[in-house]
């Protein structure tokens, strides 16, 4: 990955030397006995783990010339990788065009468009359809580029090369199992390639929607999480040993990340939400003193318009 040091100052250097080294913290859970330690994602700069893979493509494809003064990137995208994008886009003086499934939530559209993006919405059931749009718009018009998040072997890259390790030094004792729902695959597929490394006996554990269960073998349909299992198994999973499968049901992602929030303080997505779960649950069955990481995604505030932010029906549970 070419680096923002060195050399001469281009625009946006100071807001990409934000993006990444974000806290990794443990969390207490007294109902059940257990504590998970959260990579605390919603923390860069334009709130998700998705800047890591916007800022890591950006410089690799300047690195390599392929991004021209009149180059527009152009990616599809659910939301989080989109206005990541955007962000930098606009720091760095690239105009960029999102595709979007008209399903999106409108914070994410507002968002998006505020950083001065093009938004492209299309009506479509999945990420596939968005894809192709996105590929079509770039045979026909050469300043494209396409950062193709979903078979980009550098999204993968970053997260073993800077997540990992990131996550390594902070936790610098045992670990032992890392917990992650996928959208690309990318921060599963290289945190656990980045922890296996010194810890062969990491127990790997996907998360996935239980409504859409794809890696379990049962068919894709409708769930709540917002951000993920977007009805395809990506091409970065392909070649992963996955010791687990745990599926969350879309209430109970709301119900945990309602827990985080009123609990914690932490105002996370429902992403975050269903990766705790699923890393208490590992917790649960693997021992008291089991060391259990996984990640807090992204923040809430693009998800008042969602079901995360209908009125509970109840005040939450304890920590």
């Amino acid at each position: 990955m070419a680096e923002t040091n060195g050399g001469p100052a281009r625009p946006g250097d100071a807001l990409l030397r934000l993006i990444g080294n974000t806290p990794l913290i443990p969390l207490h859970f007294e109902q059940e006995r257990r504590t998970v330690w959260v990579k605390c994602e919603f923390l860069n700069p334009s709130g998700s783990i998705k800047d890591r893979l916007a800022r890591t493509i950006v410089l690799d494809a300047e690195s390599r010339g392929l991004l021209k003064p009149d180059s527009i990137l152009l990616e599809c995208t659910s939301g989080n990788t989109g206005i990541a994008f955007a962000m930098i886009g606009a720091a760095r003086g690239y105009p960029v065009a999102i595709v979007m499934s008209d399903r999106a939530s409108g914070e994410r559209r507002t968002i998006i468009e505020h950083f001065g993006a093009k938004l492209i919405l299309f009506s479509g059931k999945g990420y596939q359809e968005g894809i192709e749009i996105t590929r079509r718009m770039a045979a026909g018009d050469g300043r494209y580029f396409l950062p193709c998040q979903f078979e980009n072997p550098l999204n993968a890259w970053d997260h073993e090369h800077e997540t990992g390790q990131e996550i390594l030094r902070q936790l610098p004792g045992k670990i032992d199992a890392l917990v992650s729902g996928y959208g690309t695959g990318g921060t599963l597929a290289g945190c656990s390639r980045a922890l296996q490394a010194k810890y062969p006996d990491l127990r790997v554990v996907a998360m996935e929607p239980a409504e859409s269960a794809l890696l379990a073998g049962e068919e894709a349909c409708c769930h709540w999480i917002e951000g993920i299992a977007g009805g395809f198994v990506p091409p970065l999973l392909r070649g992963l040993k996955i010791d687990e499968v745990c599926k969350v049901s879309s209430p109970e992602a709301i119900e945990m990340t309602r827990r985080l929030n009123r609990r914690f303080g932490l105002l996370v997505g429902s992403s975050s939400g269903a990766n705790v779960a699923a890393a208490l649950r590992q917790a649960m069955e693997l021992g008291k003193d089991a060391v259990v990481v996984t990640m807090l995604c992204d923040r809430a505030e693009r998800y008042f318009s969602t079901r995360l932010f209908e009125r509970a029906t109840s005040d939450g549970q304890g920590g």
